[in-house]
C-alpha cells in the first residue's frame, strides 16, 4: 500500500502561510538534497483546492531542475468542492469533497509511489482521523514570524510516534512523525 506523507514548512512558531517569503534563504545543498529525495519517492501531489490554486499559479513556470521537473510531470490530486482549473497545472485529477475518504483510500490502494502533501490543514486533519494519513514531515524553520495561519488546529488531534529528527546546516530541522491513532 502506498504512504501519504504531509510534508509541511513552519516557523519555530508554528506558522506555515508564505513559506516563500521566509524559507528560500535556508535551503542548503543537504536540505535541498533531502527534499528532493522525497519528491523522487513520490509520484503524486495530493492537495486541497486552496493550495493547488496558490501552486498552479507558479508552478507551471519552473524548470529545468531535476526537483521542479519531477513536481510538474507527476499527478496531482486536488479535493475541492468547487470548480478547480485543472488546465492550470497537469496532470490534475479533481477529487470532489464529498468522497475523499473513499477516493483516497482507493488511490492508496493503487500501485505507486508515495503521495505527497504539501500544506497542513482540513485535508491532513481529515485524514490523519480516518486513519488514511501515514507520516508529517515537519521542516522547521529557524524564523520566528509572530503569527499567521498555524501548522495544527483543534482538529488536528491524533497520536504520533517519532521516527527521525534530520538538521541541516543552515538551522533547518525535519521532525518525522509516524501517524498512531486517530
Amino acid at each position: 500500500m502506498r504512504r501519504i506523507i504531509a510534508s509541511t514548512y513552519t516557523t519555530l512558531d508554528g506558522f506555515i502561510d508564505n513559506p516563500h517569503e521566509w524559507s528560500l534563504s535556508y535551503n542548503d545543498p543537504g536540505a535541498q538534497q533531502c527534499a528532493l529525495d522525497l519528491t523522487l519517492g513520490a509520484d503524486a501531489l495530493l492537495l486541497g483546492r486552496v493550495t493547488y490554486a496558490g501552486m498552479a499559479q507558479a508552478w507551471p513556470h519552473m524548470g529545468g531542475n531535476p526537483y521542479a521537473d519531477h513536481v510538474n510531470k507527476i499527478e496531482k490530486y486536488v479535493v475541492a468542492s468547487e470548480p478547480v482549473d485543472v488546465e492550470a497545472w497537469g496532470p490534475t485529477t479533481v477529487i470532489a469533497g464529498d468522497d475523499v475518504l473513499g477516493a483516497v483510500e482507493r488511490l492508496k490502494r493503487s500501485v505507486g509511489q508515495d503521495i505527497l502533501i504539501w500544506g497542513n490543514g482540513r485535508l491532513t486533519d481529515a485524514l490523519a482521523t480516518a486513519g488514511l494519513l501515514d507520516e508529517y514531515r515537519v521542516w522547521v524553520y529557524p524564523v520566528i514570524k509572530g503569527s499567521g495561519e498555524p501548522l495544527f488546529r483543534p482538529e488536528s488531534r491524533t497520536g504520533l510516534e517519532h521516527i527521525g529528527t534530520t538538521t541541516f546546516e543552515s538551522g533547518v530541522v525535519v521532525l518525522s512523525y509516524r501517524v498512531t491513532a486517530a
